[in-house]
């Protein structure tokens, strides 16, 4: 029975998404032609970035065998920090690229005090994120004053906005990221201690890999990442604001529709990013065909569930952190 739902997992992980990717897009072309048209792919790209981006700091985590749903609260206080830091309605500051740059910073700085407290204080890291979301979402509040700041940073807003050839810019920004994601993950020191610390904490310390200080590590790497969505998205709408759209569950849902195990261990960027274009094709499509926002929910629940049911291992369940 084991060796069957490892195969079920293992079938799942390689080629379930990308078939459920290619149900879908014929599914909806057939229903509106006007699905494949070089416009609404445009649409669809400029919708998957941030996304995309997010998710990918999601992957890190889930790979190594946690969960973060501190993405909103970083998303926010990044979102609003940038806004105060570049040409603004609310302040004087000017600061550009090293505005982006603090901004960033703010949000790497909440993932490594999500790793110190996880990692030291050995609290879930389901708890710790979820109270770092609200602290987030709490303080860009404050700072703001409940009044969104508009960006005026025309430079600034162009990355989000803008294209080059016809790709939208904030699609090939979020590439490039991939690209350095990938690098971690399956060239370096950092992605292989990942994949070990999701495979196996208490064996991971065995053959000794510093397991406090690579999750310290880990956090700090998804919160930058959670923060450079949430500047991305800043410069999609043009404001700074805690209200950012795009939370933990639709992160989590990517990495794990994706085929990335929620126990920990399997999985990776690319199956990451099918995940993301299944979300944004799934929503763009039931758009089209004017489908009830509730029950796109409901879809995107149903397909994370079997998700988890496939891949996840059972034998972690009573030690997952």
């Amino acid at each position: 029975m084991k060796k069957k739902r490892q195969q079920l997992s293992e079938w799942y992980g390689k080629f379930a998404p990308i078939l459920i990717l290619i149900v879908f897009c014929i599914i909806f072309t057939a229903f509106n032609p006007r699905f494949l048209s070089l416009r609404n792919m445009r649409i669809l790209a400029q919708q998957s970035a941030i996304l995309w981006v997010i998710a990918m700091g999601g992957t890190f985590i889930i790979l190594a065998g946690s969960i973060d749903l501190s993405v909103g609260g970083i998303m926010a206080m990044s979102s609003v920090t940038l806004s105060l830091l570049v040409l603004n309605l609310r302040n004087n500051n000017n600061f550009g690229l090293l505005g982006i740059l603090i901004a960033a910073l703010v949000g790497a700085g909440f993932g490594c005090l999500n790793g110190l407290i996880h990692a030291k204080v050995k609290i879930p890291s389901l708890l710790v994120t979820l109270g770092t979301s609200f602290i987030g979402t709490g303080l860009a509040v404050v700072i703001y004053k409940g009044h969104p700041i508009r960006i005026q940073d025309a430079t600034f807003r162009s990355l989000s906005i803008g294209n080059i050839l016809g790709i939208p810019t904030i699609f090939i920004i979020a590439s490039i990221i991939f690209i350095f994601a990938v690098f971690l993950e399956r060239y370096t020191r950092f992605g292989r201690y990942v994949y070990a610390i999701g495979g196996g904490e208490r064996q991971a310390r065995l053959v000794g890999i510093p397991v406090d200080r690579y999750k310290i590590l880990i956090f700090t790497m998804s919160g930058l990442l959670f923060g450079l969505g949430g500047i991305l998205n800043a410069g999609r709408i043009g404001v700074g604001t805690a209200m950012v759209g795009i939370g933990a569950f639709q992160a989590i849902a990517a990495v794990v529709i994706g085929g990335t195990a929620l126990s920990g261990g399997v999985g990776g960027m690319f199956r990451t990013l099918i995940g993301v274009w299944i979300l944004t094709v799934m929503n763009n499509g039931m758009i089209l065909m004017r489908i009830n926002p509730y029950i796109q929910d409901a879809v995107v629940g149903v397909f994370m569930i079997i998700a988890v049911i496939v891949t996840i291992d059972r034998s972690k369940i009573l030690i997952m952190k």
